[in-house]
C-alpha cells in the first residue's frame, strides 16, 4: 500500500506547522540575544539548571533535556563557564559522570533575562490565543511529543532527573 497523501487541509496545516517550527527558534534566539547576550539554547541550559535541586544536573541528563548532543552541550557549558555562569564538577553520586552547576552569577543573569523572555512568550505567543486555544495547543503539543519523544526527555521535570 502506498503513502496516505495529505489532503488540502492537512497540507495547509502541515505547512503552517513547519513554518512555525522554522520561525519560532530564530525569533526566540533574537529576543534572548538582544536582552541578555545569551543564545536561546544557553538560556534553556541555565533555566533547566535553575529548576534542579541545588541547581545541579548531570551533564548527560541536561543534554537529553535540552535535546542536545553531549559534545554540543559540553561546548556551550564551557562557554557559559568561561563567563562564570555555570561550573562543572565531578558527580557526587557517580564518579564517571560530570555535573553542571548554575553559579550565583548564572542565577543572577538568568533572573535578569527571564522577564524579557516571558514577556516575549506572552505577547508573541500566548496572548495571540484564546484560553481555549492555549489549552488545545497544550494537548496537541503533548500528543506530538508523546510520538516524537516517547521517553519524555524534553518534558521530564528537572526535579525528577536521575542524580
Amino acid at each position: 500500500m502506498g503513502p496516505r497523501w495529505l489532503d488540502e487541509e492537512e497540507m495547509g496545516t502541515w505547512l503552517r506547522l513547519v513554518a512555525l517550527a522554522e520561525v519560532l527558534p530564530s525569533r526566540l534566539d533574537a529576543q534572548v540575544r538582544r536582552d541578555s547576550a545569551l543564545t536561546h539554547f544557553e538560556y534553556q541550559v541555565l533555566a533547566m539548571l535553575s529548576e534542579a535541586p541545588e541547581r545541579t544536573l548531570r551533564m548527560s541528563w541536561l543534554a537529553r533535556r535540552t535535546n542536545a548532543t553531549l559534545p554540543r552541550l559540553s561546548h556551550v557549558v564551557k562557554r557559559l563557564g568561561d563567563r562564570g555562569l555555570v561550573a562543572r564538577s565531578p558527580s557526587v553520586t557517580d564518579a564517571r559522570a560530570t555535573d553542571a552547576v548554575l553559579t550565583e552569577a548564572g542565577w543572577t543573569h538568568l533572573t535578569e533575562a527571564a522577564p524579557g523572555h516571558v514577556t516575549f512568550v506572552r505577547e508573541r505567543i500566548l496572548d495571540q490565543l484564546t484560553p481555549e486555544q492555549v489549552r488545545v495547543l497544550g494537548e496537541i503539543s503533548e500528543a506530538l511529543l508523546e510520538s516524537l519523544d516517547p521517553e519524555g526527555d524534553l518534558t521530564m521535570r528537572a526535579a525528577d532527573a536521575p542524580r
